[in-house]
């Protein structure tokens, strides 16, 4: 079986041909960062519009890659779910169009479901079940997962995301978007330890995220500093704030599969490939005699070959398209 994924639920139109125990035979990503970035965050408007552009090219182009056609196409996985409507219309209603003209069965795939699987698109899988945390620019949540098809969330963000905290802290501090990685490259530089910035628990069980706090706290010592007219040590703000995000993320993750029981945890997400974040977690993993299990950057961040793989479970669970099916903006799994 070959399966054409796509993905279009942001500001990146992905496609990927995937083969059952998934083997990625392409994965193409046209990025949009350099239409948003004069804008500090992304503009819906112009992503759907980008993405009308550029469906067919990408899809275009993973077939091309994979050395196959549409003749060849067993399976059509598209995201349906959750993101910018506009940007989730475009490849949905692209994958459905191609699917009934082409004959195919076509799944609708939730970006929730895709991330929380994606760690399958490497050579060592986890095995059924694990705690997960998916920590990206719209989504911060800890899901137990039971098996390809049953997630419960254990743990979500009250306020904003972490990856969105990063992006409007560097907005603050003029280093442009996205923010994650230019955050993270400067940090590289910093003292973790420098500035004392605030750590949200919000109580001693809960498994919920907050970040709002942090980032006014980084606006407040960046105003004051700016108003006393001393030089900004971006390099020691982005260590410490970069280190108040991941000792939270670290912290209820492990929390997390202590209270599950599982031995095994995955992340995912776009915030899933921050250096910082992948070693303290595997450092206390090791600590605790937990598996780690991470995807290679290029599949952290939205790609089409996580939803293929998503797609691909619930083909087999059954649960094809309805013609007349919709995309949604918020998740169901949230």
């Amino acid at each position: 079986m070959l399966i054409l994924a796509i993905e279009s639920s942001c500001d990146d139109t992905a496609a990927a041909v995937v083969q059952p125990e998934n083997r990625v035979l392409s994965s193409i990503i046209s990025s949009q960062n350099e239409i948003h970035a004069r804008f500090g965050g992304i503009v819906p408007e112009l992503a759907s519009r980008r993405h009308i552009e550029m469906i067919q090219p990408v899809v275009d182009e993973a077939l091309h890659q994979a050395g196959v056609d549409l003749t060849d196409i067993d399976l059509i996985a598209t995201t349906q779910g959750p993101g910018l409507v506009g940007s989730l219309l475009v490849g949905f209603t692209f994958a459905k169009g191609l699917a009934l003209v082409r004959g195919l069965p076509c799944v609708g795939v939730d970006h929730m479901a895709a991330h929380l699987l994606s760690c399958l698109l490497e050579e060592r899988q986890p095995a059924f079940p694990y705690t997960a945390l998916i920590v990206s620019g719209g989504n911060t949540s800890l899901f137990a997962v039971e098996d390809p098809l049953s997630f419960t969330r254990l743990g979500c963000t009250r306020d904003d995301a972490a990856g969105e905290a990063f992006d409007k802290v560097a907005k603050l501090l003029g280093l442009g978007y996205p923010g994650g990685p230019v955050i993270s490259r400067l940090a590289a530089d910093g003292d973790p330890t420098a500035i004392a910035f605030p750590r949200a628990r919000l109580g001693e069980h809960s498994l919920d995220f907050s970040f709002s706090g942090l980032k006014t706290s980084v606006a407040s010592q960046v105003d004051s500093l700016r108003r006393n007219g001393a030089p900004l040590p971006i390099p020691d703000i982005c260590a410490s704030f970069q280190e108040a995000v991941v000792d939270v993320l670290v912290d209820k993750t492990l929390a997390a599969a202590e209270r599950t029981g599982h031995q095994r945890i995955v992340i995912g997400g776009g915030v899933a490939a921050n250096p910082r974040l992948r070693n303290a977690l595997a450092q206390r993993c090791d600590a605790h005699g937990l598996e780690l299990f991470m995807p290679s950057p290029v599949y952290c961040t939205d790609n089409a070959a996580m939803v293929a793989v998503a797609g691909y479970y619930r083909f087999l669970g059954g649960h094809l398209l309805d013609a007349d099916a919709d995309a949604y903006s918020r998740s169901p799994l949230n």
